[in-house]
């Protein structure tokens, strides 16, 4: 494995220390508006994207997928 620093492999994101100054200073609250708009995005891309890929499917199929996706597959069983 090969890395970057003594501390971190390549692959492994991390992030500056300016920017990190910058997320502790924001409350909780802000944070969680900002991960819950991330999310929002990333689900609205993620929509997009099935039914463009999968324009036989129907909508609530569309849905599970996309749950399916964002949940790590935990929603499986439902199908």
């Amino acid at each position: 494995m090969e890395f970057r620093n003594a501390q971190w492999p390549v692959g492994i994101e991390v992030i500056e220390d300016d920017m990190a100054r910058v997320i502790r200073a924001k409350t909780g609250a802000e944070r969680l508006r900002i991960s819950s708009g991330m999310y929002a995005s990333a689900r609205k891309m993620l929509l997009s994207h099935l039914r463009a890929e999968h324009a036989e499917w129907d909508e609530p199929r569309i849905q599970q997928e996309a749950a399916r996706r964002l949940s790590h597959g935990a929603t499986s069983a439902i199908r």
